[in-house]
């Protein structure tokens, strides 16, 4: 039975100029280059120009992914910005996205599910194109996590990145099956009782303040690795597939371990895993999309693979993208 699917047809990064290495962070923190790639895998991260906001990152990877999907921004109905660092709190990142594009019909909108957003941006593409809403849709992660963090907090400040990342979804009619291409399934989860593991100390409501990025990394992890191997799980079944049938796992880059660990769980050989956290840190909603650009642009990530992606995130949010590209 035909289908209609979410079809990739381009995507987009980009990376501020500025690089923080280990080195670097030695001279802010009590810690060592050791310490850090030990426990992370993190080697060195990306942070934007003073003056540089969300929007630049987000609108430069918006122009490569048209550019590469051979479009203008007034081919795309939909764009959907998965961010938890907009330019402000209103009006949304996205619509100052939509204007430098030339994008001047449709609609466009942030969405918040904080290291999950992308995967979150891509389910709610993948239903608006479903349901006919939409041919064309932008999902982009943006983030500049380095305005969050708190720089004397040795935990925290080593672990994230800034960047943006973009993939344009166009509906095509498929067979209906795993063979198809598109994306195949989408599983999202959150639980709000552990919001208190990974969140921001500050908001609009509450401080009216911009906060600072706290964690519990020790429960963070163990959750994480339980948690994204059920969503991936759930994808498979969904889709009538196992492990094997994987080409490339592109994981949210958090941490090397939880990489390691989450395909350990799930029996995918470390040859599969799609891996930059050590050139780029985690960048939040913006680190699946970096990753899988990075894998398709040089090569290992080819035409009519299957690529699962997954994340995990403060709230927690969590889900899982199976993708034939």
């Amino acid at each position: 039975m035909s289908k209609l699917r979410a079809v990739l047809v381009g995507t987009g990064t980009y990376l501020p100029a500025r690089v923080m290495t280990n080195d670097d962070l030695v001279k802010l923190v009590d810690t060592t280059d050791e310490w850090i790639t030990a426990r992370t895998g993190i080697k060195q991260r990306y942070i934007a120009a003073d003056g540089e906001f969300t929007s630049d990152l987000a609108i430069k990877a918006a122009n490569i992914a048209l550019d590469d999907a051979g479009l203008k921004g007034s081919d795309i109905d939909l764009i959907v910005l998965a961010t938890a660092t907009p330019d402000q709190t209103f009006p949304a990142t996205a619509v100052r996205v939509q204007t430098a594009i030339g994008m001047n019909h449709g609609a466009a909108f942030d969405l918040q599910a904080v290291c999950s957003g992308f995967i979150y941006a891509m389910a709610t593409a993948d239903n608006f194109i479903k349901a006919g809403q939409a041919k064309r849709v932008m999902v982009i992660g943006a983030e500049t996590f380095s305005r969050i963090l708190d720089w004397e907090d040795r935990t925290t400040c080593v672990l994230f990145g800034d960047g943006a990342g973009a993939m344009i979804f166009e509906a095509q009619i498929g067979e209906g099956t795993s063979e198809d291409k598109g994306i195949l399934t989408t599983h999202l989860h959150s639980d709000g009782q552990y919001c208190d593991l990974l969140y921001v100390d500050g908001g609009p409501s509450s401080t009216q303040t911009v906060g600072h990025l706290r964690m519990n990394g020790k429960e963070v992890f163990r959750h994480a690795v339980k948690n994204i191997a059920e969503a991936i799980n759930d994808s498979l079944t969904e889709a009538g597939l196992e492990a094997e049938d994987i080409n490339w796992f592109v994981p949210h880059q958090a941490n090397q371990r939880i990489l390691d660990g989450t395909a350990k769980r799930l029996g995918i050989g470390n040859e599969c895993i799609v891996s930059t956290v050590a050139q780029h840190g985690n960048t939040s909603a913006a680190s699946v999309p970096l990753a899988f650009d990075v894998a398709r642009k040089d090569g290992r990530i080819k035409d009519g693979q299957l690529v699962l992606m997954e994340a995990m995130g403060g709230g927690f949010t969590w889900g899982s993208a199976l993708v034939r590209v």
